[in-house]
């Protein structure tokens, strides 16, 4: 027993004798092996009603000896305790109440409320077992009831619950509240950042109409490399190759695509071909990207105040980039007004300069620039927005996200200048489409256009002499 986890021993507690079913009742050895189909039916039901009791009766206990916890451990001691000793104090009040309560548990029920309390007073209690899970790659809750997970592109209903509403506040406040934010009725909705890295992201009642929705996109521990993509299918090495010239010759990227295409991790993978001298700095609404070089500084964003005042933009940070002597500018996704601060500094010696964008092919993203030129404030000619596109972004990177849950890099597409008012374009890889397999998986193949990279002198004077049968398409 550790003392000085606990507070002063309250009263003696009592409670009424219950017991807690174990386990479902084994079928009896000369059972029959025609047994009707409805007989087993039935049984089936049974056991799954007992065990569906079962469930709720734990997680009774759960909370009954959670609310017990909180008045036993000494919360301020935790911070300095180690897990082990943590885990043996939480082991030992748990026995006590259950012994106080006159409840029987099987070992394996035992260690497994012993580690759901852990998670309660330690972690993100239902959230915690699917966060170590590394096969997850998102965990969307809506509501209480109904949490999804994510798994190698596929989305399936867990049978992870939470108790109530209000255990999912509690759960949302925890999160928000270490990175210094707040979700409550007047501000319902949030970004935020898990501890490992995970972006995090609520919205609560009124606004959330049958229960609070999270989404946790979860960090990758193990930084993904070009060669890992190339691995994976995501791109082929004449495709690395190219990039790898694209980035060492400091032209300026963007990677566009939808929703989960794989954008972030694309800009990270391509981040890598950054050489360590130069200084890079990263402005981003929840810092979530991977660089791997040594010299990198990182901004993030700030929302308003309960007072409405504190706000800091990623326009300001961008703005005071500017001021830091970056070799680089990295924005982790631009989505308003900070594009025209984007664009010039790609055009005024921040050469290399890469974010990301929503948007479905590399045409659209040029669109997508021009109506957030639009919407900064900034009254232009067309003509004039698009001038400053085509003079400050070299490339093009399209990720997708396939029907079968697949990310490939569909497009790798060139902007080669101005053509009467209309930015002109070349696309020089793309992937074909051949069909879908008996499993659903989509078939297809990369290839290049038989289109010449504009950029070819370039790459050579810095010492990268692409050989032209990389642009040579496949028959």
């Amino acid at each position: 027993m550790f003392s000085r986890y606990n507070k002063s021993t309250p009263p003696g507690r009592t409670g009424a004798p219950t017991a807690v079913p174990t386990s479902a009742p084994a079928a009896g050895i000369g059972a029959r092996a025609a047994a009707p189909v409805s007989q087993k039916t039935a049984a089936e039901a049974a056991a799954s009603d007992r065990d569906k009791k079962r469930k709720e009766r734990l997680t009774e206990l759960k909370v009954e000896i959670h609310k017990r916890l909180l008045e036993d451990l000494n919360l301020s001691a935790l911070e300095s305790a180690s897990e082990q000793n943590l885990r043996q104090e939480i082991t030992s009040l748990a026995s006590e109440a259950l012994d106080d309560m006159s409840v029987a548990l099987n070992k394996e029920d035992r260690l497994a409320l012993t580690q759901e309390l852990y998670d309660e007073v330690m972690g993100l209690g239902p959230l915690e077992p699917l966060l170590k899970d590394e096969s997850i790659n998102d965990i969307l809750v809506n509501g209480p009831k109904r949490i999804f997970i994510e798994r190698a592109g596929k989305l399936e209903l867990s049978d992870v619950t939470f108790r109530d509403e209000r255990h999912l506040l509690r759960i949302i406040d925890k999160i928000v509240s270490a990175v210094g934010r707040r979700v409550d009725e007047s501000n319902p909705y949030c970004d935020a950042r898990l501890q490992d890295g995970s972006r995090f992201n609520c919205m609560i009642p009124p606004i959330a109409v049958d229960g609070s929705l999270v989404s946790i996109r979860k960090f990758k521990k193990d930084k993904l490399r070009i060669d890992d993509l190339v691995r994976f299918g995501a791109f082929t090495d004449e495709m690395a190759a190219y990039l790898q010239a694209a980035v060492s010759c400091r032209l300026n990227i963007i990677v566009s695509g939808g929703t989960g295409s794989g954008k972030t991790t694309t800009l990270n993978a391509l981040s890598s071909f950054i050489d360590n001298h130069e200084r890079v700095l990263t402005i981003e609404d929840t810092a979530e990207l991977q660089l791997q070089q040594v010299h990198v500084g990182r901004m993030e964003s700030r929302p308003a105040n309960v007072e409405g005042k504190g706000a800091v933009t990623q326009r300001d940070c961008l703005r005071n980039a500017l001021r830091m002597r970056p070799d680089r500018i990295i924005v982790g996704e631009t989505r308003g007004e900070e594009v025209i601060d984007m664009l010039q500094a790609m055009n005024t010696g921040h050469d290399g300069s890469m974010t990301t964008i929503h948007a479905n092919n590399p045409r659209d993203a040029i669109s997508r620039l021009e109506n957030m030129v639009a919407m900064a404030g900034i009254e232009m000619p067309l003509k004039a927005v698009r001038s400053q596109i085509a003079s400050a972004v070299n490339l093009m990177v399209q990720a997708s996200r396939l029907q079968d849950g697949t990310r490939r890099m569909t497009s790798i597409t060139e902007i080669t200048g101005m053509e009467g008012e209309v930015i002109s374009m070349q696309e020089v890889f793309r992937f074909e489409r051949l069909g879908v397999d008996p499993s659903g998986r989509i078939v297809g193949r990369f290839n290049a256009t038989g289109i010449r990279s504009s950029y070819s002198d370039r790459f050579r004077q810095w010492g990268y002499d692409l050989p032209a049968s990389i642009y040579e398409p496949t028959v």
